[in-house]
């Protein structure tokens, strides 16, 4: 068992794919590492499920930021850090109105490391509060990502009230239509869809025609992701991206080729 943690870490620090046979070689755009997991898994054992699940490169947030450096301090190359802004879940419902996340992101943001903020829950009221202005400002500053878990009406006014920032959209909105994203897409430039939880994508295992047309027509602005939200999707993740393989592989080859992995290396190249 343990010869196996010790190959995910050696994967994940070379950057390499995982030895899972998958069709397609996968950049997760959504992993959390956070401080309920670490009991559970270590560090090794973590970089062993995504390696086994085919995953070659994952962005990784976590409540506190200590989890996502774990991970990125065994595998640099295979680890995309983004910051989260909630020191402890607490921070969750307010923390676009607490001083006190703002200078916990400027510390952290020191370290030089991070590529996005994110990911963070927001609702289309609090899209304006000066605490998400100055993180905005931050993110176009050090040219990050913003990972936010919104819906239609706050990614919208969010890419309104920040046209420098570039987006990543969480879930892509979790239950906006792929109609509804499809103009977005058209609409922002600097906005970048993934895709964890979306089981709508592929009911059944069948691709929905609809979110198949939207992924053809804008094949470089999509990335799969799982979401580890809590430490029982850890058991699932190798079973979970099964299930993305087999919906990749009814799109053309070089949409699936793009939204699997390739999107993902270009926006997030190894420094």
């Amino acid at each position: 068992m343990r010869r196996s943690w010790l190959l995910g870490v050696l994967l994940f620090a070379l950057g390499g794919a995982g030895p899972a046979a998958a069709q397609f070689p996968i950049f997760d755009a959504h992993i959390h590492y956070s401080r309920p997991d670490w009991d559970a898994y270590t560090p090794e054992r973590v970089l062993s499920i995504l390696a086994a699940a085919g995953v070659r490169r994952a962005i990784v947030s976590s409540t506190p930021d200590d989890g996502t450096l774990k991970l990125y301090e065994k595998a640099p190359k295979g680890i995309v850090p983004f910051l989260r802004p909630y020191r402890s879940r607490g921070d969750m419902g307010a923390w676009h109105s607490d001083t006190g996340v703002l200078a916990y992101v400027e510390e952290r943001l020191k370290r030089g490391i991070y590529r996005g903020i994110g990911e963070f829950h927001l609702s289309a009221a609090d899209v304006g509060a000066p605490v998400v202005q100055r993180i905005a400002e931050l993110a176009v500053e050090r040219d990050l990502f913003l990972q936010a878990h919104v819906d239609d009406a706050a990614i919208e006014k969010l890419l309104t009230l920040y046209p420098k920032a570039r987006f990543l959209w969480a879930h892509a909105g979790m239950s906006s239509s792929a109609s509804t994203v499809g103009r977005l897409l058209d609409r922002f430039p600097k906005l970048w869809v993934e895709l964890a939880l979306r089981t709508d994508v592929a009911p059944g295992g069948t691709l929905d025609p609809e979110w198949q047309a939207v992924f053809v027509k804008y094949p470089d602005r999509f990335l799969v992701g799982t979401d580890t939200w809590i430490t029982s999707r850890w058991e699932i993740v190798r079973d979970y991206h099964g299930d993305v393989q087999r919906w990749l592989g009814q799109l053309p080859r070089e949409v699936a080729e793009a939204i699997a992995w390739k999107n993902g290396e270009r926006l997030f190249p190894q420094p």
